[in-house]
């Protein structure tokens, strides 16, 4: 069964993201437990939590199927000690906040070397900054998100993906998401169907389809191999309505969150719609 839904609203406090979701006839919801745009937040109440978890049960939202997403500030491979430093404090919060929800996952982009150390060098803090992470925190799992590519970002190679989780200690708390958008626009072809069979094997290949947690469906304003991270409606895009066809009907990719974060929020509940009437036959794509 697919799980299709969206990055809802959190304003006014978390227990509003799954009414939000809800709203739209999602199945799944990804959220910011905190405030992505500054680096110190209040911490959650316990009327806030406890009206958050009665939300999702009510809204029959499990937690396998809830992907929050962690600060865009943070950057846990910063090649710089204070900015490091910084980074991984918030990124421990956001674990710890998601663990006082009841929430198994946190979904965040791996970090940047910013042109002061190699990559190679950047994977490796980024893997130290997930273990000190887990090491402190019990339930959560930290999934790791592919990247556009664009500037110094590390992950939009699948092999950036497989060393960083190869760095992680404790690997049954590790996982990624893959973005259609960031693939596409990093040069994986998931456009054509000996494409997206293609990618999918290198993905099973190098990093593991065991390690596959969640995937963010968006189309893509850019061409393939661009670098250049611009979300797209879906069919709308670069993309087009084939390759979520193919999504909606591989079954290895059942029981996961599937999240839109396509940029027009009041088209979420047509696009569900429209992810759903794809379903309708099952095949097994690159297998």
């Amino acid at each position: 069964m697919k799980y299709i839904g969206a990055h809802v609203s959190a304003s006014g406090g978390v227990q509003n993201a799954p009414l939000n979701a809800e709203k739209i006839g999602a199945r799944a919801f990804a959220l910011f437990t905190r405030n992505q745009r500054r680096w110190e937040s209040k911490p959650l109440t316990a009327k806030h939590i406890s009206a958050f978890r009665q939300h999702c049960r009510n809204g029959g939202f499990q937690t396998a199927h809830i992907l929050p997403h962690d600060s865009y500030l943070i950057n846990l491979g910063h090649p710089q000690a204070e900015g490091l430093e910084k980074s991984r404090r918030a990124f421990l919060d956001e674990m710890q906040r998601c663990e006082q929800l009841g929430l198994t996952y946190l979904n965040f982009h791996p970090g940047s070397h910013l042109g002061r150390m190699s990559p190679g060098a950047c994977i490796k803090r980024i893997a130290e900054s997930i273990n000190r992470a887990l090491d402190q925190t019990q339930q959560v799992t930290a999934v790791i998100e592919n990247t556009a590519g664009q500037g110094s970002n590390i992950g939009h190679r699948f092999e950036h993906l497989a060393e960083i989780i190869d760095g992680v200690e404790d690997k049954s708390r590790i996982g990624v998401c893959i973005d259609t958008c960031h693939a596409f626009s990093a040069g994986y072809d998931i456009k054509t169907e000996s494409g997206y069979a293609k990618t999918m094997h290198r993905l099973d290949a190098i990093v593991g389809l065991s390690y596959l947690k969640g995937m963010h469906l968006n189309d893509s304003k850019k061409d393939p191999g661009s670098r250049v991270d611009r979300h797209a409606g879906i069919g709308r895009g670069t993309l087009g309505i084939e390759p979520f066809r193919r999504i909606m009907q591989d079954p290895r990719l059942d029981e996961i969150p599937l999240i839109l974060e396509t940029p027009d929020h009041t088209i979420w509940d047509q696009e569900i719609r429209l992810l759903y009437s794809l379903e309708d036959k099952i095949i097994v794509t690159g297998q």
